[in-house]
């Protein structure tokens, strides 16, 4: 199978690694597109395929093509491949807000798949949400989820708009996680911690956490109950999170987030 992957950002060039790390794909099929003249001799350097600049014949040769670059690139970079592809070709789109139907007018294709993957992709932790165009036969379907597990976990959604949620919630998360993080670095501090103190703090009570929510089949709630207790500190802290509404503000969050996707999916190119 030939891969070709078109932007070779962040995201394109986690593509690759962990494609080639995982044995999906050979060298020699791997295809990259990257129209910076600096960023693809630096992608050339890494020996993770071979690097074009430009549209060419070489595209009629990909089985999958992935769309890794920003949806305000796109308009000149459908002109110039469209002249090269052919609908039996499976596209793997990760531009946000970019929706199928979008992708079919503009390139005259059927087989879409749409995914959002988040930044935890780059060490093969990521949680991808994706959905398919009707014409995406379901042995398509696997080898494309197959290659999105190469970057850590995935979920299948049946439609567009569960991806528009998706990326509210897993696209958009790791900030949250950050912001709450820092909060609780900013606090520590506060108490009196060094900076590398109040880091590791936070860094570790996190990453506890988490591995006792993956090990154990207990909900978030019963997990705060295990930790608090009557008349403590873990309870003193919820009371001003409570008073605060804290939990229904952040949902509010999830929900500027989700309007602001949907927003994103009107403004791309018709």
């Amino acid at each position: 199978m030939n891969i070709l992957i078109i932007g070779g950002g962040n995201m394109g060039l986690t593509f690759a690694k962990s494609f080639l790390r995982s044995h999906i794909v050979t060298h020699d099929k791997m295809l990259i597109l990257e129209k910076s003249l600096k960023k693809a001799e630096e992608l050339k350097k890494l020996n993770i395929g071979t690097v074009y600049g430009e549209p060419g014949e070489y595209i009629r040769e990909a089985d999958l093509i992935i769309f890794a670059v920003k949806p305000q690139d796109t308009e000149a970079l459908f002109t110039g491949i469209k002249p090269f592809m052919d609908d039996q070709q499976v596209v793997l789109s990760i531009m946000a807000g970019v929706k199928m139907e979008t992708l079919s007018k503009a390139l005259g294709i059927t087989k879409i798949i749409r995914a959002m993957p988040n930044l935890p992709a780059q060490v093969g932790v990521g949680m991808t949400a994706f959905t398919s165009s009707e014409t995406v036969t379901r042995i398509e379907l696997v080898m494309v989820q197959n290659l999105l597990n190469a970057t850590g976990k995935t979920l299948y959604v049946e439609t567009e708009k569960s991806v528009d949620a998706a990326t509210a919630i897993s696209g958009s998360g790791p900030a949250y996680v950050f912001y709450i993080m820092q909060a609780m670095i900013d606090g520590a501090k506060k108490m009196g911690f060094s900076l590398s103190e109040s880091e590791l703090l936070t860094y570790q009570t996190f990453r506890g956490a988490v591995e006792l929510y993956s090990k154990f089949d207990f909900s978030c709630d019963e997990w705060i109950q295990k930790v608090s207790s009557r008349g403590g500190t873990t309870e003193a802290a919820f009371n001003t999170f409570h008073n605060d509404a804290l939990h229904l503000k952040f949902q509010d969050g999830l929900k500027s987030a989700l309007k602001r996707a949907e927003e994103l999916s009107k403004e791309t190119i018709k």
